[in-house]
């Protein structure tokens, strides 16, 4: 078993929002320019993409738009005029068909909306309950931004789990439940060949660093209170600590560029 030899972050686009959907009770007047991540990790098998940013047909057609985004609190911003995961990836010179394996943290629609470029192509991971419950009950999922149209797709090759799961070598899923019923998040453990070590990354259980460093409840959270869903950023900061690895969250405005560059200089293309 070998570990992870690159990482490369994308960002997959921005969201323009109230604070207060990023930290619980933050004032109403707060907003925030936060990036739509997205993670790439080379393993011996080819690339894992964690997250795939937002459905851009949902975006760019006026309808779609006002069906998906009824709230002029939130604005989805596209960084360029085709799709951004292939943008990304022609701009740092990898295939897309290297792409051997999709996880996604969760099914909302900044997450899951670039599912369609990849569906019947390669397995895509994520909890068993978290598309049990995006398939279910329509249209709650919508309601708690979950667009059914991206990932409710016959041609999808779902790989579930019920709980921790081994992605590829290097890479597991961590249950981290609250923002939404599956919410996952990711171990990633470097190969000895490029120093060893590893990181977490929260994505959605905490998306901004003051939610990790204060233990400040999230703003966002399907069938729990708010202070719950601090358990799960206590639980990755416990296994954090206990490996050593940085905890990252998952839409900080000033962590995620700062890793970017950061992984950028230690893994040169």
């Amino acid at each position: 078993m070998t570990g992870v030899r690159r990482i490369v972050l994308l960002t997959l686009g921005w969201e323009e929002l109230p604070k207060a959907i990023s930290v619980h009770g933050a004032p109403a007047h707060e907003r925030l320019r936060e990036p739509t991540p997205g993670v790439l990790l080379q393993t011996d098998g080819g690339w894992v993409l964690l997250d795939t940013g937002f459905n851009t047909a949902l975006i760019r057609d006026p309808a779609l738009y006002r069906r998906f985004y009824p709230s002029v609190e939130y604005i989805p911003v596209l960084p360029g005029p085709g799709e951004p995961i292939e943008e990304s990836l022609h701009d740092i010179g990898i295939d897309i068909d290297d792409i051997h394996a999709v996880a996604v943290s969760h099914l909302h629609h900044d997450h899951a909306g670039g599912l369609k470029l990849f569906a019947g192509r390669v397995p895509v991971h994520a909890q068993r309950i978290e598309l049990e419950y995006g398939l279910s009950n329509h249209p709650e999922p919508e309601h708690h931004a979950m667009a059914r149209v991206d990932f409710d797709d016959p041609r999808i090759d779902w790989q579930l789990a019920d709980g921790e799961a081994v992605i590829a070598p290097g890479i597991t899923a961590i249950p981290t439940y609250g923002h939404t019923p599956g919410h996952q998040s990711f171990m990633v453990e470097l190969d000895r060949t490029v120093g060893g070590g590893g990181f977490v990354f929260a994505f959605d259980a905490a998306d901004l660093t003051e939610n990790i460093d204060q233990e400040l409840a999230i703003g966002g959270f399907v069938g729990v209170d708010p202070e719950d869903t601090i358990e799960p950023i206590r639980r990755l900061k416990k296994l954090a600590y206990e490996k050593n690895y940085p905890l990252i969250p998952g839409h900080d405005p000033h962590a995620w560029p700062h890793w970017t560059q950061h992984f950028h200089e230690r893994f040169p293309a």
